[in-house]
């Protein structure tokens, strides 16, 4: 077993438009000590911005829209050897953190904080969620030979660099699937796929999944469902031609002109 610096671990937060949950999940993400918060957001117009400000973590604001551009756009901002992925709604439990590095710790590339691993449930799934979350995830164990419980979900930590390790800032992955459904895909299903699909250890917790907090859902149920059952059928044929090599590294790194453009806020908390 590896013991996890939490000093050596990014938390990351997409946002848009989720004021009220960033307000009240900061100060819980902040508690579990971890050695840097970055948040990407979508040029949110309500307070999400103003409130990452006032609890000082770093901030980035996307240059294109859609949910996998926060990714790529501030991916070489991230300083931390290690990240945490979660959702500022409310759905994701903070205090779960320090699970997910100890887990981390024994030498997993990923651990996914699953919503149906030994005994835990989801409060915000709807019928037609819950059957897709099912659906995708045993699709993605058909076809990449995992034994994921929960392949659709943000919350989950893994090794920073495994991002490009695995092509997820790369076009190839989304474009013929977005083109065709009209939409912009999420990063996590591609993780899920790829992560199984070039034999990475893989490891999950059971994390219960809290109703949302506040916001509007962003699912778009019958575009990002056909789009990302399409990318697992795209991703499956690829991994076979490819005999097991996964698509050319592409290494970022800590990008200088990206750094300037990250507002390291440390603005006293305002009463």
């Amino acid at each position: 077993m590896v013991f996890m610096n939490r000093s050596q671990t990014t938390v990351f937060i997409p946002t848009l438009n989720e004021a009220k949950g960033l307000e009240q999940l900061l100060p819980r993400i902040l508690q579990q000590g971890c050695g840097q918060v970055l948040i990407s957001d979508g040029n949110s117009r309500d307070r999400t911005q103003e409130i990452a400000r006032k609890h000082g973590v770093e901030l980035y604001v996307q240059k294109r829209a859609g949910l996998r551009y926060a990714f790529i756009e501030a991916w070489p901002l991230i300083r931390g050897e290690f990240v945490v992925t979660l959702s500022p709604d409310g759905n994701c439990i903070p205090e779960d953190i320090p699970r997910l590095l100890e887990e981390m710790g024994k030498g997993y590339d990923m651990v996914v904080a699953s919503r149906y691993y030994g005994g835990a449930k989801s409060e915000d799934d709807d019928i037609i969620t819950g059957f897709g979350n099912w659906f995708f995830t045993r699709t993605v164990n058909f076809l990449f030979k995992a034994n994921y419980t929960d392949a659709m979900g943000i919350f989950r930590a893994y090794r920073t660099q495994l991002f490009y390790e695995l092509g997820l800032d790369r076009d190839e992955g989304y474009a013929l699937p977005e083109k065709i459904f009209f939409t912009r895909l999420g990063v996590e299903p591609l993780l899920s796929a790829r992560a199984a699909g070039y034999g990475k250890k893989i490891g999950e917790i059971g994390s219960n999944e809290p109703k949302r907090i506040a916001g509007q859902r962003k699912l778009q149920t019958i575009r990002w469902g056909a789009a990302y059952y399409t990318q697992f059928f795209l991703e499956f044929a690829k991994i076979k031609a490819r005999g097991n090599h996964p698509p050319r590294e592409s290494r970022h790194g800590n990008d200088p002109g990206k750094r300037l453009e990250c507002q390291h806020l440390r603005e006293a908390k305002r009463e």
